[in-house]
Formats: structure tokens, C-alpha cells, sequence
């Protein structure tokens, strides 16, 4: 296992799985720096083979996040650095999986880590809003994911209003794949990490591409674009492509060699 730390986080990584912590008490709110920080770690997992999938929890058990730090005194559009606010929610052509392990409120910016998240496996404590109308700034990531994922009306009242989601709604929406017990949630997250882990990474790598660059197209084009893409390629004529289909045939567990 290796393990680093940083101001405001720590990250840990083992079995292809980073584990990255925000830990900033009390509410585990982020600053700029912190972000920036948090950037170059995600950035860092790109071209490190012992990192298949990043995990991101809060510290404790009553925040996740609770978003900008807000006695930071710090400009809402300030640089946060390669990846955006949170190190990863606008890091491009992003190859290293996200899953969210919210284990208490997420508030604000801390929702929408949450959001960007490929993956949430939520507590059963666990919240979601977003307060920013009521503070008179604005959701900026939040506007543009939200009605994405939840149904129009519905993501207009978390938005406009600041309804709050409890994790049985979120799972009833479809935002979160999972609500565990607070003591099983960093265990359910590892689990469902494991199993994209288990998976070939440029098969993983090519699909998180061909979502992200085909998500405004309808189905013929997007097929007919994306055999054209250099990930796509990549996977399909790989050594490991050739590797997953012989330990199917021998009823083996295949070793992939990302190549």
C-alpha cells in the first residue's frame, strides 16, 4: 500500500484502487488550494498503472463535503486548479473511474463531486442539496448536470428551492447506484471498484471515452463515429483484447498488461 498525504486531503493506494480522503475539519469544505492539490493527484493517476479507479470519501461520518469553502475568503471563480473544483470534475479525457463514497452530507460544491462522479455508493445518512440561490451564487456545475439525472421538475426544486435528497431518494432517482450502512460504505465502495479492476483498463478507458464524446448524438451516428476514435481502436486491436478472449476459453482469469 502506498499513502501520501497533503493539506486537506490523503490518498491510498492499493489493489489498483486510490482512496482519496477529504479530510478538512469540520465540514470537510474545500479551498483553492486544497483543490489545486487535489488536482494534481488525479492528474498523477493518468500515467500511473497501480491506479485503475480512484475512490472519494469525506472524513468522518457527518460530511462528505460541504462544497466551497466559504470562510476561505477566496473569489467564487477562483483557479482551482487542472481538474476543477475537487481535482477531477473537469479534468478532460479523464481515463481513471470515479466512484463517490458519500458518507454524510453533501452540500453545495460537495454535491457536485458527487455528480461528476462516474459512480456514487451512498450511506444511508447520507444527503444532497444545493443551497447556492439561497446564498445568492450559483451552482455552476450543478445547473448543467442535475437535470441530466433527475427528472425536469424535480431537478428544478433541488435548484431553484434547495429541496434536499435523503440517500433513498437518490437511489429512487437513479443518482446513486447503492445506499449501504454508513460502517459498510467505504467496503461497498472497494467492492464495486474491484470489479471494474477486474476489467481490462483499455476496454474501461475506451468506453468512458466513447460516452463522453458520443453523449450528443443519437445512436447511428455515434456508431458510426466511434469505431473512428483512437481509444476505440486501442481496445479492440490490443494484446489484451486477444488475452480476454483465450481465459474465456480456458476458463481462466485473463492478466491484463494495458497493451
Amino acid at each position: 500500500m502506498t499513502t501520501t498525504g497533503s493539506t486537506g486531503f490523503r490518498v491510498e493506494i492499493a489493489d489498483g484502487i486510490a482512496v482519496v480522503t477529504v479530510d478538512r475539519p469540520k465540514a470537510n469544505a474545500i479551498d483553492a488550494a486544497t483543490s489545486f492539490a487535489m488536482g494534481e493527484a488525479f492528474v498523477g493517476f493518468e500515467s500511473d498503472p497501480a491506479v485503475r479507479v480512484a475512490i472519494v470519501p469525506g472524513a468522518g461520518e457527518r460530511f462528505f463535503s460541504a462544497g466551497w469553502d466559504l470562510s476561505a475568503d477566496e473569489a467564487f471563480d477562483s483557479d482551482y486548479g487542472a481538474g476543477g473544483f475537487g481535482g477531477f470534475v473537469d479534468l478532460p479525457n479523464r481515463t481513471v473511474p470515479v466512484i463517490a463514497a458519500v458518507n454524510g452530507m453533501a452540500v453545495g460544491g460537495g454535491f457536485e463531486i458527487a455528480m461528476a462522479a462516474d459512480m456514487i455508493v451512498a450511506a444511508d445518512h447520507a444527503q444532497f442539496w444545493l443551497p447556492e440561490a439561497a446564498l445568492g451564487i450559483l451552482p455552476d456545475t450543478g445547473s448543467v448536470r442535475l437535470p441530466k439525472l433527475l427528472p425536469p421538475q424535480l431537478a428544478r426544486e433541488v435548484l431553484y428551492a434547495g429541496r434536499r435528497l435523503s440517500a433513498a431518494d437518490a437511489e429512487r432517482f437513479g443518482i446513486v447506484n447503492r445506499v449501504v450502512p454508513g460502517a459498510e460504505l467505504l467496503a461497498a465502495a472497494r467492492e464495486l471498484a474491484g470489479r471494474v479492476v477486474a476489467n481490462a483498463p483499455l476496454s474501461v478507458a475506451a468506453i468512458m471515452d466513447i460516452e463522453r464524446r458520443t453523449a450528443h448524438l443519437g445512436p447511428i451516428e455515434a456508431m458510426a463515429e466511434l469505431r473512428t476514435y483512437e481509444s476505440y481502436r486501442r481496445a479492440i486491436d490490443s494484446d489484451d483484447a486477444q488475452e480476454g478472449t483465450f481465459a474465456f476459453g480456458e476458463k481462466r482469469p485473463p492478466v491484463w498488461h494495458g497493451r
